[in-house]
């Protein structure tokens, strides 16, 4: 596991006080039961493309703020963030919570804990 410097940790744990957490195994479950609309991949391109989850959409966090109200202009979609392991998708849903959107969840354990849970993965 990728250790991540210090200030990086610290921003992200202030960031994960103010956002909705939500298990790998929440977000299965609201995908099987079809009750999350919007599966939100904030990792890099490169990362995407090599695998991610079924029916996510790439959003990278370097232009989430940007592109954010183009790709979902009602903000009060239910939508799932998820990252590498939870880290960078914590602070892409602070960042948009202080844009207005309302129904923001973050996948704690990210693409590396679906991997490890043998969840399914698309591959470009």
């Amino acid at each position: 596991m990728k250790k991540h410097n210090p200030g990086f940790e610290q921003l992200c744990e202030a960031a994960r006080k103010n956002v909705h957490e939500v298990s790998i195994q929440q977000v299965k479950e609201m995908m099987d039961k079809g009750t999350i609309p919007l599966v939100l991949d904030v990792r890099e391109e490169s990362e995407f493309q090599k695998d991610h989850i079924p029916g996510a959409k790439h959003l990278g966090r370097g232009v989430l703020e940007r592109d954010i109200e183009t790709i979902v202009p009602d903000k009060a979609t239910p939508m799932v963030l998820y990252c590498g392991g939870g880290y960078r998708s914590a602070l892409a849903a602070e960042s948009i919570q202080k844009m207005g959107y309302t129904n923001v969840l973050s996948m704690d354990g990210g693409y590396r804990g679906w991997n490890e849970a043998s969840y399914p993965l698309v591959k470009e």
